[in-house]
């Protein structure tokens, strides 16, 4: 049994699908991180949510509990301590 889709349900699955920006290994704290809400990220003052620190540089990617925003190095980026 499956439940029929409707506006309203169509409107939140929609929501759900946030941004992905993608990002270069410079664009990184030194940490490997990033804060969101981002300019990056284009977020409208209205729409903004708490500051939050999220480490990209660990797996590559990282989501926003907040506004679930993906942000991911972009491909062939790498971020590490090349000592």
């Amino acid at each position: 049994m499956t439940t029929p889709r409707t506006p309203l349900a169509e409107q939140a699955s929609s929501s759900e699908r946030r941004s992905v920006i993608e990002l270069a290994a410079k664009d990184l704290n030194a940490q490997g991180g990033v804060f969101c809400p981002s300019p990056q990220a284009r977020m409208q003052l209205w729409n903004t949510h708490p500051k939050v620190y999220l480490d990209v540089g660990k797996s590559g990617e990282a989501k926003c509990p907040y506004c679930g925003t993906l942000y991911r190095l972009k491909a062939g980026e790498h971020f590490g301590a090349g000592h």
